[in-house]
């Protein structure tokens, strides 16, 4: 790759591929690595992959596809490629860097006990980076580079800070595994972290929750998971849980008897005050329900030389390919020293859905973000407009026969509006129950009639704590740290995230907000992702009000458009769609 002003490491080096290499820990145990090096005798700077799945595929000659549909061309064949995740040895080393990959402890070849993404693995991990730093081949200089489990361990180690570690390249990576993707909004999310789990190559697992707490501790936590009927009812947790030392199941109850934000989640948290190493991160608009929310949070606490990109719905192909000319700038530059012009550029860009078109920026949120309150009124209708006097309520039934929903829709736009950035819909609600689960849905109707889901938003009624310190009034922060429940009639305020989107909504089309107390049927892998949660089992009947007295509202980051607001006519007679 090259500008009028600047150009990438050339092309010019052959490979030679190292496998099985054994790097010995302190405590004896052995790291498995593959090695792939420039067939020269020169020092060069190296890249770093962990993961915890199998290490052949991850450098295999197979032509890229979706991470998630790759269909089943023969029974019993893989149909999901979305852990191959460390990039082409080929491209880096031909262009003069050793690209190492290897699996974390407890998985694959390498020795010991897996404790997935806990304190061991985070010091492992820098043992390896400074074995690196040392080999007769190396710089002295060391890159990481690759998404989900390839960019998240990036950024807990970061807190570390070791000292050969010079970059990361780390978009697609879950900062608070609690808060990402096993307890959205408190909602216990089982689904897809039980089919990673599938996906870990030779995982040889402990209980973490035994070893911090005790034997009496773990069983007794085991007993109330196995009272709470909500997760009793998903097919296998139960038997997982009767069987708590078996295969992978270790893992999976971890998660299960830590329903609270505590000690076992504080530990695999990225602690970005801490870093000191240069980072670049990211997200794709489709990936709501798993690593955009990182993304953000990494962007607001890092406080080192850093590039966010957030990219189309699409992740990327699988094995993956698509950000090495990217990385290959950051490397260039933060690795050989080398001008690539990628630190002059505006340190933000955002594809916005709806324009197909690239936003650069030099902040997150948006600096001409105009929060606008869209309130809920009756008739299903969203809008800027205060409360009438007098108006009421909408209910619906949540129970394991009818899983209702409230829908509210903006008027038909009259002129295109750009919504980027977090929102929060402040909503005021009773239950019948102690409990309610809320699912939140922002969603764009066209023209034509045709919904999509943007983005999406969770919390358990009973996790409703806010703590002011960590809240804007579009981005609420709920501790986690305890359980409330609801005294059945009573009205309260509930405050919920929704994960920001960005997207243009054309003059014509509407804004959706969706509310239910479970997941919809997903329609594609994104929504999956997002999906697999947790139901109440316990009938209840739900009522959302929306008066004076209440003020139910979604609280909506417009960056352009709606200068005079919708128009609750819809513009009729004098705007035809």
């Amino acid at each position: 790759m090259l500008s009028k002003t600047w150009k990438t490491s050339e092309r010019k080096y052959n490979l030679v591929a190292e496998r099985d290499i054994r790097i010995i820990m302190s405590d004896g145990t052995e790291i498995v690595a593959d090695i792939f090096r420039p067939d020269s005798n020169e020092k060069f700077p190296a890249i770093l992959g962990m993961h915890a799945f199998r290490q052949q595929p991850q450098a295999a000659p197979i032509k890229p596809n979706s991470f998630s549909s790759v269909g089943f061309p023969h029974p019993g064949e893989e149909k999901t490629r979305g852990w191959i995740e460390a990039g082409d040895p080929n491209f880096f080393v031909r262009r003069g860097y050793v690209h190492v990959i290897a699996n974390v402890r407890g998985t694959g070849k390498s020795g010991g006990k897996f404790e997935w993404k806990g304190p061991q693995e985070l010091r492992d991990t820098c043992e390896v980076i400074e074995w690196i730093a040392k080999q007769p081949w190396c710089s002295g200089k060391v890159g990481m580079f690759g998404v989900s489990y390839f960019a998240i361990i990036q950024l807990l180690v970061a807190a570390l800070n070791p000292p050969s570690l010079k970059c990361l390249f780390a978009p697609h990576a879950v900062t608070d595994y609690y808060r990402d993707q096993v307890y959205r909004g408190g909602i216990l999310g089982y689904k897809f972290t039980q089919g990673v789990a599938k996906g870990y190559s030779n995982p040889r697992c402990e209980s973490i929750t035994r070893k911090k707490f005790g034997e009496e501790e773990l069983k007794k936590r085991i007993a109330n998971a196995l009272m709470d009927e909500d997760i009793t009812a998903v097919p296998g947790l139960a038997e997982i849980l009767k069987n708590p030392d078996e295969g992978i199941n270790p893992f999976i109850v971890d998660l299960l008897v830590n329903p609270l934000d505590g000690p076992y989640w504080e530990e695999r948290k990225a602690k970005h005050d801490a870093i000191k190493i240069p980072a670049y991160i990211g997200g794709c608009w489709g990936n709501y329900g798993l690593h955009l929310p990182g993304a953000f949070r990494s962007w607001e606490n890092l406080k080192v030389p850093k590039k966010m990109v957030i990219g189309p719905p699409i992740y990327f192909d699988r094995p993956l390919y698509q950000p090495q000319y990217e990385s290959l700038r950051w490397f260039d530059y933060w690795l050989k020293g080398i001008d690539t012009g990628i630190m002059q550029e505006p340190p933000v860009r955002l594809f916005v859905m709806g324009t197909n078109k690239w936003k650069e920026t030099t902040d997150w949120p948006l600096p001409e973000t105009k929060w606008t309150p869209f309130y809920l009124h009756e008739d299903e209708l969203l809008s800027e407009h205060e409360h009438w006097p007098n108006e009421g309520s909408d209910s619906f039934e949540d129970s394991p026969w009818q899983r209702g929903s409230l829908e509210y829709y903006s008027p038909a736009l009259v002129e295109d509006t750009e919504v980027i950035g977090p929102m929060a819909l402040n909503l005021y609600a009773s239950t019948t129950d102690n409990e309610v689960l809320w699912f939140i849905s922002l969603r764009e109707v066209d023209r034509q009639g045709n919904e999509r889901v943007l983005t999406r938003g969770w919390l358990r009624g009973t996790h409703r704590e806010v703590d002011p310190k960590h809240s804007k009034p579009w981005a609420p922060f709920h501790p986690h740290t305890k359980s409330e429940p609801l005294t059945p009639g009573k009205i309260y305020e509930f405050n919920i995230a929704i994960i920001p989107t960005g997207n243009l909504f054309k003059a014509g089309s509407k804004i959706k907000l969706k509310i239910s107390c479970t997941d919809d049927i997903p329609k594609h892998a994104f929504e999956d992702i997002a999906a697999g949660n947790i139901r109440r089992q316990s009938p209840s009947r739900i009522t959302v009000y929306h008066d004076a007295e209440h003020p139910s509202h979604l609280l909506l980051p417009i960056t352009s458009g709606n200068v005079l607001g919708t128009f609750i006519s819809g513009g009729k007679p004098y705007v035809d769609f």
